[in-house]
């Protein structure tokens, strides 16, 4: 009698799917939709925040005014940002609190570098001001001399050296650079420091509008 026979054959058996299996994999797209969707509104609602401001100083000060304060500020933190950024600190959009301010968020770094991101929003935000006096000097503007006016004076309340003022950011730091060994380094925040502070000061001085012309 002949004849083929296979002994390693098996009949084909429908495998049975987990219903874990099968919820994760029905629920996995929706996951990765529902977060992406939850960073897209975080985005939006720190973005938003200088719309917000704009909108609630235009209700004190009126329109122009109300951009020229929340666009020196802006400045200002973008200061802190791009240095923040230079030094790998990984630093997050600014977010408005109106009539607070705003700020920007980065993970903490050495003294140096922590003192160098401190003095750039104020070095930034002076030269922003110093924009806003040349125009408001040449074009006769007595706005863009109050905006000037009030960036240098933003800028040097920041460089006061206590609490969570950029200015108590900095001899925090120079202070740690001293002790810790790295003088040098403490004497050039110091320098620009107290060189920062006199050029607002003089801003403030110069772009004075009196109450008269307002």
């Amino acid at each position: 009698m002949s004849g083929y026979q296979d002994y390693d054959y098996e009949p084909l058996r429908p495998q049975r799917r987990d219903w874990r299996e099968t919820i994760k994999r029905a629920l996995g797209p929706l996951a990765a939709g529902a977060i992406a969707l939850l960073k897209f509104s975080f985005l939006i609602v720190k973005g938003g925040s200088i719309f917000i401001a704009v909108g609630l100083y235009a209700l004190f000060f009126g329109w122009w005014y109300a951009l020229g304060i929340v666009l020196s500020i802006l400045v200002h933190e973008l200061g802190h940002f791009l240095e923040a950024k230079r030094e790998g600190l990984n630093p997050k959009l600014p977010v408005f609190i109106p009539f607070l301010g705003a700020y920007v968020q980065y993970t903490r770094g050495n003294p140096w570098q922590t003192a160098r991101v401190a003095l750039a929003g104020p070095i930034f935000g002076g030269l922003a001001a110093l924009v806003c006096y040349v125009i408001g000097r040449t074009q006769g503007s007595d706005l863009m001399l109050a905006l000037a006016y009030f960036g240098f004076f933003l800028n040097l309340l920041n460089l006061i050296p206590v609490g969570i003022f950029d200015g108590g950011a900095i001899w925090r730091s120079a202070r740690w650079l001293r002790v810790g060994g790295g003088a040098t380094k403490a004497t050039i925040v110091y320098g620009f420091y107290f060189a920062t502070v006199l050029a607002l000061a003089v801003g403030m001085i110069v772009s004075h509008v009196p109450h008269n012309r307002v």
